[in-house]
């Protein structure tokens, strides 16, 4: 199934959710291609007993609170994008369920993140977890204190790279985001010599197989991203090897960066250098927001 070249973002109402809609529509506006507002509610069942249909006027009224958030929320998308074209959906139910149904017809979802203290409303935790785990589109994850500012509007887009299918494709991605941008494209990749040399031979022995290491990781990075670079060749890449832990080593190079871009590979957490623990923590401490690009298929 073909999908819809739009870009959907999760409203609730909140600080994290208004700073997601800046983000999606600029990024609607640079790729020149529709935003659609997407928001749920569910009946409180508290207020009802077992087996009773809720009154007509609580529907309405749930409903009509959550169009007040989609409303606001398209005020904030025009204030920065005035000439992007605005959709919505409004769906009863799981964010989740929603969510991921939009996501095997559209381009990218965008999430708004309180950061370490965690997702807010409809954007919980568990929902940014199962959407980020299970969605057939790149997602992204803007947490509040990570949004689009003056420093960052043309920085750069960053993407880890590490060999396997899964980075290519979210390498893929990342240079169509640099190139609509018209910003730089830093891939980095990461290894880390976990073995301590103690004598001085040793060291000088260390010294040699981080020399190759490095050599073979640069021969990888340049097999890896030549193709993308002849497909796009007004987008400058800067391409950085180094010996370090992915978190910091990604986190420090998105620095002043539009956008953060990894691959996962899968519900089985993230393998290679996008490891289960690493992933979580881009997304609590990256910079800049963030892009989950996952297998087409598991």
């Amino acid at each position: 199934m073909s999908k819809e070249d739009i870009i959907v973002v999760a409203v609730d109402g909140s600080d994290a959710s208004n700073e997601a809609v800046r983000w999606a529509a600029n990024t609607a506006a640079k790729r020149e291609i529709p935003l659609r507002l997407a928001s749920s509610y569910t009946m409180p069942q508290f207020l009802y007993a077992e087996g009773m249909a809720p009154p007509k006027e609580l529907y309405d009224e749930l409903q009509g609170e959550t169009l007040d958030k989609i409303e606001a929320a398209r005020k904030i998308a025009l204030e920065v994008a005035p000439d992007i074209k605005i959709g919505h959906t409004v769906a009863e139910g799981s964010p989740i369920d929603m969510l991921l149904e939009m996501s095997n017809d559209v381009t990218m979802i965008v999430l708004g993140s309180r950061g370490l203290g965690g997702l807010s409303g409809m954007v919980m935790g568990s929902v940014s977890a199962a959407v980020v785990s299970h969605s057939t589109c790149p997602v992204v994850v803007v947490r509040e204190d990570s949004g689009v500012t003056e420093s960052s509007k043309y920085g750069p887009v960053v993407v880890g790279v590490d060999g396997s299918e899964v980075s290519q494709k979210a390498t893929e991605y990342a240079f169509a985001e640099a190139h609509a941008r018209g910003s730089e494209l830093i891939a980095v990749n990461t290894w880390m010599d976990m073995q301590v040399q103690a004598s001085l031979a040793g060291l000088t022995a260390a010294q040699k197989e981080w020399e190759q290491t490095e050599k073979e990781q640069k021969q990888m990075m340049d097999e890896r991203l030549s193709a993308l670079a002849e497909k796009y060749p007004e987008v400058p890449v800067k391409k950085i090897v180094t010996r370090d832990r992915p978190v910091r080593a990604l986190a420090e190079n998105a620095e002043n960066a539009q956008l953060l871009v990894t691959g996962s590979h899968g519900r089985g957490g993230f393998k290679g250098m996008l490891l289960g623990s690493t992933s979580r923590a881009l997304l609590q401490s990256a910079p800049c927001p963030m892009m989950v690009v996952r297998p087409e298929s598991e």
